[in-house]
């Protein structure tokens, strides 16, 4: 019983820790060049897309600053959307449905 509790505690840890972006994520060595943080990036996304984050990145892209935050959101149809917030200004970059080959 003992293991099973510190396996369920882990996968709360776990889980809180997914849920802030605790974690590291692809591109995070030019999050120095970033204005806003990921959590702040994240804000963003969700509140224009609501739904759960299921990927994230920070990525040297053109468009805004050329360094924006870019997550897949899954909404509550199931369809999954692309949203890019511009790193350094926080502007929403892109909102649209993941295509058929997504990056």
């Amino acid at each position: 019983m003992r293991f099973r509790s510190m396996i369920t505690a882990g996968a709360g840890a776990l889980l809180i820790a997914s849920t802030t972006g605790a974690f590291a994520y692809s591109g995070e060595q030019f999050a120095k060049q970033a204005n806003i943080t990921l959590d702040q990036a994240r804000a963003i996304a969700v509140k224009a897309r609501p739904g759960q984050i299921t990927d994230q990145e920070l990525e040297k892209e053109g468009g805004g600053s050329g360094l924006r935050f870019s997550f897949d959101v899954k909404g509550k149809s199931g369809k999954t959307y692309e949203v890019g917030v511009d790193a350094k200004s926080g502007k929403v970059l892109e909102n649209k449905a993941e295509g058929p080959n997504p990056d």
